[in-house]
C-alpha cells in the first residue's frame, strides 16, 4: 500500500489507494492504482500505461456524484490541473480556459470577484470543473451549456487530444455526449464565455425571496453567489457534516397525458413544462411515498430533502444502492413513474465519478 510507480516526472502511480475521503458519500473504497495527471499529454501517457498493464480505467473528479464500490480492481485517473486563465477580453465577453482539476465553486467565486456573469447561479455545486460538462450541471435557471465554448478531452481509444465545441458536446438536460459515451473521454480543460455585463436570473422559486431576505438586489454576480449559496445551504445537507452525493435521482419528464392522469389523483402534484412533456419533482414523489428522513442502518434519506441519500457511517455502496432501488420501486408502484439515478457507479458501464450533481429539484 502506498507504493508509487513513477513512469515520468508528470505521471506518478499510487498502488492500493484509499478512496474513502475521495468521494462525498465517504463510502469505503480502494483502488488498485490511482494516478494524478497535470494536463492532457500526461493523461495520454497514463492511458497508455493503463493499457500496457491491462487495467480498466475510471476517471474520478472530486467524487461528488459517484457511488464507489468497496474495491476498484483497475486504475483511477484524476486530472489535477487547477489553472484559470483569461484568454481573451473582447467587448462584454471574456473567454476563460479552466483546468479540469479546479473546484467548481472556487471558479464561481473567482468569476464573481471579477464581476463576470454567466455561472453565478451555479454556486456551491460540489465537484470539479472537469466533471461539469458530463452532466451539464445546472441550477436555478442556469446550466453549464450556456457558457461553455468547448471542452478539451483525450479520446481514450486513440490517445488523441482534441477540443469539442458545444455542438459536438451534445448537451441536454443533465446530459451530454460524455455521459452517453461512457469510457470514451478524459476531460482535461474547458473554455468558457462569461460577460462583464449581465442581468440576474431570478425566475426560479425562492430566489427573489432569499434576495429580499438578505437585502440584496441581485445587482452583481457576487450578490447572486451569496444568495444562491445561502439558499442551497438551507435546502441541502453539507457533505462535510452528513456525507451525500447531492440529488440522487433526476427529475422525471412525463407526457402531458400522463401528467393529467397523475394530477387527477394528486391535485397538488407540481410540474413544469419541458418540451412536449412535463417535468415532475422527484423530491415530491419520493416524499409522498414517505421516505424523507428515513434511515436503514448506515444509510438513509436526508431530513432536509427527500432527494438526497446520505451515509451515516458504517455502510457500503451495496447498502446505499439497495435503498435507492427500494425508493425507485415505491415511486413506480404508486405513481407509475420511473426514476433515473444521477450518481454513476464504476463498473456499471457508465462514466464513473466524472460528473457533479445539480441541486435537488433545480432546473
Amino acid at each position: 500500500p502506498g507504493v508509487g510507480l513513477r513512469m515520468s516526472d508528470a505521471v506518478t502511480w499510487m498502488e492500493d489507494a484509499d478512496l474513502a475521503t475521495s468521494n462525498s458519500l465517504r463510502l469505503p473504497s480502494r483502488a488498485r492504482w490511482l494516478v494524478s495527471v497535470p494536463d492532457a499529454p500526461a493523461a495520454v501517457e497514463a492511458l497508455a500505461g493503463a493499457s500496457a498493464k491491462g487495467l480498466t480505467l475510471w476517471v474520478l473528479g472530486e467524487g461528488s456524484n459517484v457511488v464507489l464500490p468497496s474495491q476498484l480492481d483497475g486504475l483511477v485517473l484524476r486530472v489535477s490541473d487547477e489553472d484559470i486563465r483569461i484568454l481573451e477580453h473582447r467587448g462584454d465577453s471574456v473567454r476563460l480556459r479552466v483546468g479540469a482539476g479546479v473546484h467548481w465553486d472556487a471558479l464561481v467565486h473567482w468569476a464573481a470577484e471579477r464581476d463576470l456573469w454567466g455561472i453565478e447561479n451555479l454556486a456551491l455545486i460540489p465537484g470539479s470543473v472537469g466533471a461539469a460538462p458530463v452532466q451539464n450541471i445546472g441550477a436555478y435557471g442556469q446550466e453549464l451549456a450556456s457558457s461553455c465554448i468547448r471542452v478539451q478531452a483525450v479520446e481514450r481509444t486513440t490517445g488523441r487530444i482534441c477540443w469539442l465545441d458545444a455542438a459536438a458536446c451534445a448537451f441536454g438536460y443533465r446530459d451530454s455526449r460524455f455521459r452517453r459515451e461512457p469510457g470514451s473521454w478524459v476531460i482535461t480543460a474547458l473554455e468558457l464565455s462569461l460577460r462583464t455585463r449581465g442581468q440576474a436570473e431570478v425566475g426560479y422559486a425562492g430566489v427573489r425571496d432569499i434576495l429580499g431576505e438578505l437585502g440584496l438586489a441581485g445587482a452583481s454576480p457576487g450578490e447572486m453567489v451569496r444568495a444562491i449559496s445561502t439558499l442551497r445551504r438551507r435546502k441541502l445537507p453539507d457533505p462535510a457534516q452528513l456525507p451525500n452525493a447531492g440529488s440522487f435521482f433526476k427529475n422525471p419528464v412525463v407526457s402531458m397525458a400522463t401528467f393529467a392522469q397523475l394530477r387527477a389523483r394528486d391535485q397538488d402534484l407540481p410540474g413544469t413544462e419541458a418540451g412536449d412533456g412535463v417535468k415532475l419533482s422527484a423530491a415530491w414523489l419520493i416524499e409522498r411515498c414517505g421516505w424523507r428522513g428515513f434511515r436503514r442502518g448506515g444509510v438513509g434519506v436526508a431530513p432536509q430533502h427527500a432527494l438526497v441519500l446520505v451515509h451515516h457511517g458504517g455502510a457500503d455502496a451495496r447498502a446505499l444502492l439497495a435503498l435507492a432501488a427500494d425508493i425507485a420501486d415505491s415511486v413506480r408502484d404508486r405513481f407509475g413513474v420511473e426514476l433515473e439515478q444521477e450518481p454513476t457507479v464504476p463498473g456499471e458501464g457508465r462514466p464513473s465519478g466524472a460528473s457533479a450533481p445539480d441541486g435537488p429539484g433545480q432546473g
